[in-house]
């Protein structure tokens, strides 16, 4: 589908933004006598607004008690934003309008413009982003419902909305692709949560999630930010405002959608933007803090939660409860997310005991029964000794009952929290899920809101690894690699001919960045095969060499474990009878010899360049198996040894690397140096490589070496 493409930038600065998000004066053109317009609605939206506001009909002198103005230019003022509310063909002239007055912002309500696909819908969209650009102008849609700034009571949209509320410091703000969904996500207002913004894009010919995201890292209302996001043309973009967000310690929750294919094509149809690769998105966003959520559900409850939380000051959790129940789901939740629950200290448990009927349980988590709540003093006793307990960083705890929550029990939890320092989660169980002391939770700052146990602790497992990962730093890894091998590289890819290198020059590549390959010889007879065979030692492994080739074992041209001169001999008359048969026949180069390398565990370490991210390293335990086991991580080239030795320990076979059933276990921070290695190679070919993978590296101990290898330029050669 044609559309509109943001050029390549960065994110927009926040004070580029500001009169758009942040506006002090604000027009809105296309107000009618009709109260339901769009123009109509969004100046009903801006009754709370801080700033000056402007209507502009040219046919009325007053609308709702309000003076009229005919023309921006007719302004007393030049407004900071303008909300275009009129039909698609009246746009471009408003827009002109406003760059000749010199406003800094408009909004385009209109739809019907490059979402349809159309040539001349296209063309007017981007007429208008020439427009702006050329007056230096911001832009949001066309095609968006709109944003709200509750900090200053902006409503800039003729969507319903939430009422203006005091903020508090938890606030966080919203960002969609999305506008009907960003809207709906701002609805957590009604429930008690505190939002500072609604900031939703449209078509985001100019200004994009992106943009969104580097402004509210700057914005002191917003202390964290949810963001549900589709895709973008260029995501460095947005790699670089989740970059700004991680340097302000504003943490940044993501729920991304169009993760499928039937999902990408939606997403070029509903906004004209593309959806990219679903774990290349994953992989950035993982490197830069981003905390990715899983459902839509999880997105406003999860930014709330970090909005709230701080800093672990340590990785235990406390679970109480009334319910053994909830004590045992808790305890399989936070098993299931690698949540540590230790058992109380000296102190706490000496509380405990003195507290606890002896029906219940003071191991954590915490059974104290129903008897505990009837009295609020030893509810307090027990919430305030585990929160006091140094092992502990967060304590979780489920109300079963919406009754008398409010009243009796959450102050409570509230009040030991404070005393603390620390955050209790309360996990909503009861199914009345607006009732007593939800509204409560969500406006405590001492108090997190979940309505589900796995939510929470998926949450808190995401809120120890953003920790350890800003503990860690940012700091640089040095190049393992020699800086010469790139030039190497490129020569030899030079000399290659056709669209793939043979495995032989493949590994020659290899060898240059210091990764261990094994050792061959090519031949062109049965008896130059056996005096090699008989030089290397047996047993020996034959393959048939051909650039056409790239998957060589399907073809039938690898004869492994030969063990004596007559296999050889035969496997090699083998391999040219099979290449005989084939048509058309390749472009055949002989046969190479390699010594059979010991079995050990195989490993396979791949790279492809992705149109939008670049070079993108995977690696995986298996060999032939990789693709049925899908055992795999990923990541953006080039990475460190810290991120190599996780993508490896994060495997879900990782305990081959370990020694499994009295293997040796594999040297693994030597593995790691090795996808290091790897992986420099992948950043410095860049597009001049497509795909290129060695499978299998055989490990066993400290032997680690690449028996195959395969790269396939990309199309700059």
């Amino acid at each position: 589908m044609t559309r509109v493409e943001n050029t390549r930038r960065g994110p927009y600065a926040c004070e580029e933004m500001r009169r758009l998000v942040a506006p002090e004066s604000v027009a809105v053109v296309g107000v009618s006598e009709r109260a339901n317009a769009f123009g109509s609605r969004t100046v009903a939206n801006l009754k709370a607004f801080d700033g000056r506001l402007y209507q502009i009909n040219a046919k009325h002198a007053e609308l709702a008690g309000r003076p009229c103005y005919p023309t921006i230019a007719a302004l007393p003022e030049t407004p900071d934003c303008v909300v275009i509310a009129t039909p698609r063909e009246a746009v471009e002239p408003v827009v002109r309008e406003c760059a000749a007055k010199g406003v800094c912002a408009v909004l385009v309500l209109a739809a019907g413009f490059a979402e349809t696909g159309k040539p001349e819908h296209v063309a007017l969209q981007q007429r208008l982003v020439e427009i702006v650009r050329g007056a230096n102008m911001r832009l949001v849609g066309p095609n968006t419902i709109g944003l709200v700034n509750y900090a200053t009571g902006a409503g800039l949209t003729f969507s319903a909305m939430p009422e203006r509320r005091p903020l508090q410091p938890h606030a966080i703000g919203i960002v969609s692709q999305s506008g009907s969904l960003g809207f709906s996500l701002g609805q957590g207002i009604e429930r008690g949560v505190s939002v500072s913004h609604i900031l939703t894009a449209g078509n985001s010919c100019d200004v994009d999630v992106a943009d969104y995201v580097a402004y509210l890292a700057q914005d002191p209302h917003c202390r964290a930010i949810a963001c549900l996001f589709e895709g973008m043309a260029d995501p460095g973009r947005m790699l670089r405002a989740a970059a700004l967000a991680w340097e302000a310690d504003k943490p940044l929750v993501l729920y991304k959608i169009a993760t499928g294919q039937e999902g990408a094509r939606a997403a070029l149809s509903h906004t004209g933007s593309l959806a990219g690769s679903d774990a290349a998105y994953a992989a950035g966003f993982a490197r830069a803090g981003v905390i990715q959520v899983d459902k839509l559900e999880a997105l406003v409850e999860a930014a709330a939660f970090f909005a709230k939380a701080g800093a672990p000051r340590a990785r235990g959790v406390a679970v109480i409860a009334t319910s053994g129940g909830a004590t045992i789901i808790a305890a399989d939740k936070a098993e299931a997310h690698g949540v540590p629950l230790p058992q109380p200290g000296p102190a706490a448990a000496t509380v405990l005991a003195a507290e606890v009927p002896e029906y219940g349980s003071t191991r954590n988590p915490c059974d104290v029964t129903a008897q505990v709540i009837g009295s609020a003093d030893s509810l307090a006793a027990c919430a305030g000794a585990l929160l006091a307990d140094p092992l502990y960083g967060i304590m979780v705890t489920s109300h079963a009952y919406a009754y008398d929550s409010a009243t009796v029990r959450l102050p409570v939890f509230s009040r030991a929290a404070a005393a603390q320092g620390k955050l209790v989660c309360n996990v909503w169980a009861p199914e009345w899920l607006g009732g007593p002391g939800a509204r409560e939770t969500e406006s405590d700052p001492h108090l997190a809101l979940f309505h589900s146990m796995d939510r929470c602790f998926s949450a808190i497992a995401a809120w120890h690894r953003r920790d350890a990962l800003r503990r860690a730093g940012r700091t640089g890894e040095d190049r393992i690699s020699d800086p010469a091998a790139k030039e190497r590289m490129e020569a030899l890819l030079a000399q290659a001919g056709g669209s793939s290198l043979t495995e032989r020059e493949a590994k020659r590549v290899m060898a240059l960045y210091g990764i261990p390959v094994v050792e061959d010889r090519l031949v062109g007879s049965a008896t130059a095969a056996r005096e090699v065979a008989e030089a290397v030692g047996f047993p020996v492994v034959l393959k048939g060499e051909s650039p056409d080739i790239l998957h060589k074992t399907e073809a039938g041209l690898v004869k492994l474990n030969l063990a004596s001169a007559a296999e050889v001999e035969q496997a090699y008359t083998d391999i040219l009878t099979t290449v005989d048969g084939m048509v058309p026949r390749p472009d055949f180069r002989g046969v190479v010899v390699q010594p059979m390398i010991p079995r050990g565990v195989e490993v396979m370490v791949g790279a492809r360049h992705d149109p939008q991210f670049g070079p993108l390293v995977v690696v995986g335990l298996g060999g032939v198996l990789v693709e049925v086991l899908r055992d795999t991580a990923l990541s953006l080239a080039p990475v460190g040894r810290a991120e190599a030795d996780a993508m490896l320990r994060g495997l879900k076979g990782a305990a081959l690397l370990d020694g499994f059933r009295g293997a040796p276990a594999v040297d693994v921070a030597r593995l790691a140096e090795i996808v290091c290695r790897f992986s420099e190679f992948a950043a410095d070919a860049s597009v001049a490589v497509a795909e290129t993978e060695i499978n299998p590296l055989i490990c066993a101990g400290g032997r680690i070496v690449a028996a195959d290898a395969l790269i396939v330029k990309g199309g700059r050669h």
